[in-house]
């Protein structure tokens, strides 16, 4: 896990995630709804978060399910 997030990105645990009634996956990147997933997808979501050895393992299946992650150019909230 030490290779893959080199920066201690996913220690501050920037994703969030919540399931509604009719089991839709809303993945959230520091509060902002960036995915969402249905139906099977959703299903296989789920699945892998149980899982999931630890909170850390959950951040990077939700970073990976959302794509575009990655490459270091994402922003962080700017607090005035």
């Amino acid at each position: 896990m030490d290779n893959i997030d080199k920066r201690k990105r996913l220690d501050e645990a920037p994703f969030s995630y919540r399931v509604t009634k009719n089991n839709k996956v809303f993945i959230e990147y520091n509060k902002k709804q960036v995915k969402i997933l249905s139906g099977k997808d959703a299903e296989r979501c789920l699945e892998k978060i149980k899982q999931a050895e630890d909170e850390k393992a959950v951040q990077l299946l939700l970073a990976k399910l959302t794509g575009n992650f990655k490459r270091g150019n994402e922003r962080s909230e700017q607090k005035e």
